[in-house]
């Protein structure tokens, strides 16, 4: 059934790649502006990892430059332009910018899906800003980005895929030539140098691409309103709860200690209902033992921490997983230098101009 799909993925790669070649050939006009503007994306629908990498050029750059985070805000309930804060809702924003806004508070973080006047209204809020972040905007043509990053996982490399929706792909693959960073996402720890030039090999970087690999790197389970950790051992039964685009590697993690896993495995941001609730009420409270945990992701736990539909007792049982990433080949530093030396050059040509503009 599969292949009946096949024709609008061919339709769809025909319009994505009519509309590149209207922007590449500057028939459709992209903006440029005068800070440094750094784009984070993928070739593919969702599930590479995008917030903690963008969450770590947050911890990268918040004490040495004045950043903004500019996301579209995926299935919030709202329009427009938003600057986020402390009483925004993941209804509001997103569940996604109100997970940096917690961690973050002291970032500015904004919401637009028109990227170009979401810039905008930041800089007419504080024109001190020196870098914007765009998540998620690699096919956003509307702006041309000083820097780009393009992530794709190691276990769904972009080259390897097909259009949606036969595939996952969402734009044309040679468009990764214009990424200058190309980080392979979401890789084994055990993975070989000789893995490394291969893929490398593979994606034919251009002069101007560095590519760098990362990796997840799971913190300790915490209370998803509680200041309390979970202790899980091999006996412990867990009631996974995900709604996101790929659970695969959360559940591996997880049956390194425990087999004993019940996973309820909901679409990417969903929005939990009335009906969900009760699945996951009803599932935990059949679960015959006193060593039981429920176990969520951290974007889901955004959307499940003021639930009023939870029990009480499931509520004193859930809990979640923080991630982070971090760098194999021990090739951080060189990935920070980059990132750092770019933004402060940047951040001086940008002082030069605006200097000069007011004589």
């Amino acid at each position: 059934m599969r292949w009946l799909l096949l024709p609008f993925s061919i339709l769809y790669q025909i319009i994505t790649w009519f509309r590149n070649f209207l922007y590449d050939n500057e028939i459709l006009k992209s903006k440029e502006f005068d800070i440094s503007v750094i784009s984070i994306g993928n070739l593919t629908v969702g599930g590479t990892g995008k917030t903690p990498h963008t969450e770590y050029l947050i911890r990268l750059f918040s004490s040495i430059f004045n950043i903004a985070i500019l996301s579209r805000g995926y299935k919030r309930k709202t329009k427009g332009f938003i600057l986020v804060n402390s009483k925004s809702t993941y209804e509001d924003i997103g569940d996604e910018p109100k997970q940096m806004q917690m961690k973050f508070p002291k970032v500015k973080i904004a919401v637009c899906r028109k990227r170009t006047e979401g810039v905008t209204k930041l800089l007419n809020y504080d024109k001190n800003i020196s870098t914007v972040i765009l998540d998620d905007a690699h096919q956003h043509r509307k702006i041309t980005p000083s820097l780009m990053i393009l992530l794709t996982d190691y276990n769904n490399l972009f080259y390897n895929d097909s259009f949606m929706p036969y595939g996952k792909l969402r734009d044309n693959i040679s468009q990764y030539k214009r990424a200058n960073i190309i980080i392979i996402t979401k890789c084994p720890l055990g993975l070989k140098p000789i893995e490394r030039r291969i893929i490398a090999q593979d994606l034919n970087l251009m002069p101007y691409q560095t590519i760098f690999f990362t990796y997840i790197k799971y913190g300790k389970i915490k209370h998803i309103k509680k200041s309390k950790r979970a202790k899980v051992n091999s006996k412990t039964k867990i009631l996974l709860i995900t709604g996101i685009a790929n659970a695969k590697p959360l559940v591996e993690y997880l049956e390194k200690t425990t087999k004993n896993i019940i996973h309820i495995n909901f679409p990417d941001h969903f929005s939990f209902n009335k009906k969900s609730i009760e699945k996951i009420n009803t599932t935990f409270n059949k679960i015959d033992t006193e060593d039981k945990i429920i176990i969520t992701t951290e974007k889901d736990a955004v959307r499940l921490r003021n639930n009023n539909l939870l029990t009480l007792e499931v509520s004193n049982f859930l809990y979640y997983i923080p991630i982070e990433i971090d760098f194999l080949f021990q090739t951080k530093n060189e990935f920070n230098n980059q990132i750092i030396n770019y933004v402060r050059k940047n951040k001086a040509n940008y002082d030069l101009r605006t200097t000069k503009n007011q004589f």
